[in-house]
């Protein structure tokens, strides 16, 4: 009988190797660098000169006043993007967009009060 196609060729495996191919190796080694680029990214990052702001960090250093400002100014921009992005959108979407940035004004308006009430310490 007579085949179109003819068999394929047999891989060599090492009967001692638990991968079936040398392709699934590089599969197997490639996923190892992926799971460990995206896990453990500490251990890969060179000369990396980006340092988070250390207003973030749980830093009890900073005073009041310093942190609400610093809500101020980040609520009233959020407020300015809102309303700017508001702006492109269609009427039905525009209304819940134009009332999130009102409710973020309102938070601004609190932290402002707030701030206008600390007392400076010299």
């Amino acid at each position: 009988m007579f085949k179109p196609t003819p068999n394929p060729p047999e891989v060599e495996t090492d009967p001692t190797s638990p991968y079936s191919s040398i392709g699934s190796r590089k599969l197997n080694d490639a996923a190892n660098r992926a799971l460990d680029h995206y896990l453990c990214p500490g251990a890969h990052v060179m000369g990396t000169t980006n340092q988070p702001d250390p207003m973030y960090f749980a830093n009890p250093a900073y005073d009041t006043e310093s942190l609400l400002a610093n809500a101020s100014e980040s609520l009233g921009s959020a407020s300015e993007m809102l309303n700017n992005f508001a702006a492109t959108l269609d009427p039905a979407h525009r209304r819940t967009a134009i009332g999130i940035a009102q409710l973020v004004m309102l938070g601004e308006l609190a932290v402002n009060q707030a701030l206008d009430h600390v007392e400076v310490k010299d």
